[in-house]
């Protein structure tokens, strides 16, 4: 049994996502919110907001103890990008590309 949650179009790079869930993958709830509440990233809250919405998810539909649970997986794949230009001397224009995310973690019962 496992239950999951995703969090769709974030807007931060998914390099920078991976920093943060590489530090909760396989660890139990609580240790994974303490890991992410004390993280100075920006990504931590979001994954952290996931993280919660999973956990309610196995409690809610599947009847899961929450004190069982863990992150069984973890990852962020590349969303869409928004391209901008910056423009550049001598009439020139350098792309800025403004990644997003889709961050999905899964919980399961130990």
């Amino acid at each position: 049994m496992e239950a999951k949650a995703v969090a769709r179009y974030v807007r931060i790079a998914p390099r920078k996502v991976r920093i943060v869930i590489d530090l909760i993958r396989g660890k139990n709830i609580g240790e994974a919110l303490a890991i992410l509440k004390f993280t100075p990233k920006a990504a931590s809250e979001v994954v952290e907001k996931v993280l919660r919405s999973a956990v309610a998810n196995a409690e809610h539909n599947y009847d899961m103890n929450s004190d069982k649970l863990y992150v069984a997986a973890a990852y962020a794949d590349q969303g869409p990008t928004l391209k901008r230009i910056h423009p550049r001397s001598r009439g020139q224009a350098f792309k800025i590309l403004k990644r997003s995310s889709h961050v999905t973690l899964v919980v399961k019962e130990r």
